[in-house]
């Protein structure tokens, strides 16, 4: 055999087992108060670990990192954490804005000013409205989900991470 066509046949190998390796795993990032956190659930019942497992059950290889901060949290308090929160390899934040507070005066401009920044890094951003928790069943405070609601809070996000994925 000539060496030229060694030469073809080491090159396309070598490509071939390259593109069979995997592609570096994304990040989404959920950013929220305490919906987010999981509060009065386990670790592993909020709803970005269920979350989690229902993009590996789907085949994505990714990281959803949970940004969610126990207590009641304003989102000038989110933005300020913004930079923190995301790494290099962040794809999607999902952000949870909690519920409306006297002291989160800026409300609007500060969710704008979240916007801006993640699309000057091209990162997608999916909102979760306040209104989407009214659906759920919640713990005996009234307020947090069960984990049940965490589960479908998660499932009614998936479609949107999924395809805020594909876009990136």
């Amino acid at each position: 055999m000539p060496l030229s066509s060694i030469f073809i046949r080491i090159t396309i190998a070598s490509l071939l087992a390259a593109s069979a390796l995997p592609a570096k795993a994304a990040t989404i990032v959920a950013i929220g108060a305490s919906q987010t956190y999981g509060h009065g659930v386990s670790r592993g019942e909020d709803y970005p670990s269920q979350l989690k497992k229902m993009l590996a059950e789907k085949g994505y290889a990714v990281s959803v990192a949970n940004a969610g901060v126990y207590g009641g949290e304003t989102t000038a308090a989110m933005l300020s954490r913004l930079d923190s929160t995301l790494g290099s390899d962040t794809k999607v934040v999902i952000f949870q804005p909690g519920r409306v507070r006297d002291s989160d005066t800026d409300r609007s401009d500060n969710v704008k000013e979240i916007k801006q920044k993640l699309a000057a890094r091209h990162i997608a951003f999916i909102k979760i409205p306040n209104s989407w928790f009214k659906d759920f069943p919640r713990q005996s405070d009234g307020q947090h989900l069960t984990a049940g609601g965490y589960q479908k809070l998660a499932e009614r996000l998936l479609p949107s991470v999924i395809d805020a994925l594909k876009k990136k």
